[in-house]
């Protein structure tokens, strides 16, 4: 059931892009002309050359995953703590693999805030929870985002026996059931929490949801800023954070009518 769950959310995931919904327009254009419709072709390009401007112009997935950022504050005041879990997403596994260095995409902050933590709270656990979060991984042997976790903090020179790399999960859910299960937190531990801001709001149901104890939001990587600096043509960077607050959102939906 986790595998079907995991493969409908791929693509769905993928029918819900903006972008997908521009290469749709696209298309259809492009059937309607060679099936000699001309008026057809006329109003879906001009569907998509709106649509188009829209996307480039008006921030919309900012204002979107503005609620989901400002739900838990920054870098809020810490107790002593047990254990940091960070969550994957922000590495380059393969690209890590392929170079011998540590590579990172968007969401690096995530790293960058688990060392700082991890200087700071010297006796807690440091745990970090990622698979193969691709559809290719069903099929196809690859690095784990865990491999490229490990070589970071191990460069770090922190102590590999305060370190737990969970390398199966493949999506939020499955980090926060199998990081547990390989954590084991007690009922007293205190936890902090360490994801994108956008993502913090469906990472903490799932943590609540597979049993661990008190957990610390800690939200890094925010995509939103003074509404007045986001306006503005952007298409490229308009789009992907439309993409991402979309699949946020129908994320909470689905995780929640599913009790992950």
């Amino acid at each position: 059931m986790d595998t079907l769950f995991f493969i409908a959310s791929k693509l769905v995931g993928w029918l819900i892009r903006a972008d997908t919904w521009l290469l749709l327009l696209s298309a259809g254009t492009t059937l309607a002309l060679l099936r000699d419709r001309p008026r057809r072709a006329l109003r879906r390009s001009l569907a998509l050359l709106s649509l188009c401007l829209i996307l480039g112009l008006l921030p919309v997935g900012d204002f979107l995953l503005r609620p989901l950022e400002h739900r838990y504050p920054p870098a809020p005041e810490l107790p002593e703590i047990d254990g940091i879990a960070i969550l994957g997403g922000s590495e380059d596994a393969s690209g890590t693999a392929y170079w011998g260095q540590v590579q990172f995409r968007d969401g690096a902050e995530r790293f960058i805030a688990a060392a700082s933590l991890a200087q700071r709270f010297p006796d807690a656990t440091l745990l970090f929870a990622g698979g193969d979060g691709r559809l290719r991984g069903l099929v196809q042997d690859a690095p784990s985002e865990a491999s490229a976790a490990g070589q970071f903090f191990s460069e770090l020179g922190l102590s590999p026996d305060r370190i737990l790399l969970e390398g199966q999960s493949r999506n939020t859910a499955e980090n926060a059931q199998f990081g547990h299960a390989l954590a084991q937190p007690g009922p007293d531990e205190t936890w902090v929490l360490v994801t994108s801001a956008f993502h913090m709001p469906r990472a903490i149901r799932s943590f609540e949801a597979a049993g661990w104890p008190t957990m610390i939001p800690w939200p890094v990587d925010q995509r939103t800023a003074e509404p007045t600096n986001e306006f503005g043509w952007n298409l490229v960077g308009h789009i992907a954070n439309l993409n991402i607050a979309i699949k946020e959102y129908i994320g909470l939906l689905a995780y929640g009518l599913t009790g992950r």
